[in-house]
């Protein structure tokens, strides 16, 4: 039986995976080979590839954040942390448009223009978790909605709006850990428009 990964790949032939749990996210044990030959196993979390887009303002310097809660943060006693908005890519979609998507949902943005910004791997130490990156420009028009996220799936998001030059800051301090992904976006949008930046 082949084993599909999530975003519907298939792992290398020679790559022995058992299944420890399947459900919205798998949970695989994989062996491994070193170059001397000794084999081993590592644990694999595979939820498929994702996205995250951060969305600025250009004429007031402010970005579209969102906070919600969040277990593993919970759990590992740190604090709610400002994130772009982000959401897995559904079967058969487009990372742009589910980036779209993500961003009516989430924030309330309704855009069209998108500019990639890069792919990522979260920790691969660990994940399977690629996240294709996209930066935004948006003005006080495109805020068609309340954003806050589907009710369905319990997100309990809160939109904030905040100065580029905060969020900066934010990523930029060693005491409160940020969001790796949207500290990656910050610093490709501060390397693409310094002008946004005191």
């Amino acid at each position: 039986m082949t084993r599909l990964r999530k975003d519907g790949g298939a792992p290398p032939a020679d790559m022995p995976v058992r299944t420890v749990h399947s459900g919205w996210m798998d949970l695989h044990l994989v062996g491994l080979a070193g170059p001397d030959g000794v084999t081993y196993e590592r644990y694999v979390e595979d939820h498929g590839r994702a996205v995250a887009v951060l969305p600025y303002n250009p004429g007031t310097r402010m970005a579209l954040l969102v906070t919600m809660p969040r277990a593993a943060i919970r759990f590992a006693g740190g604090a709610p942390v400002l994130e772009a908005p982000a959401g897995i890519i559904e079967a058969g979609e487009d990372a742009a448009d589910c980036a779209r998507r993500e961003l009516v949902e989430e924030a309330g943005l309704e855009i069209a223009d998108l500019e990639p910004a890069g792919a990522i791997w979260m920790s691969p130490g660990t994940t399977t978790e690629r996240i294709d990156l996209f930066l935004a420009a948006y003005d006080d028009a495109q805020r068609t909605g309340a954003g806050g996220g589907l009710e369905s799936e319990n997100e309990n998001i809160t939109v904030v709006e905040t100065p580029l030059d905060a969020l900066w800051d934010l990523c930029e301090r060693a005491d409160i850990p940020s969001d790796a992904k949207t500290r990656v976006l910050a610093q490709a949008l501060r390397a693409r428009r310094p002008d946004l930046f005191s």
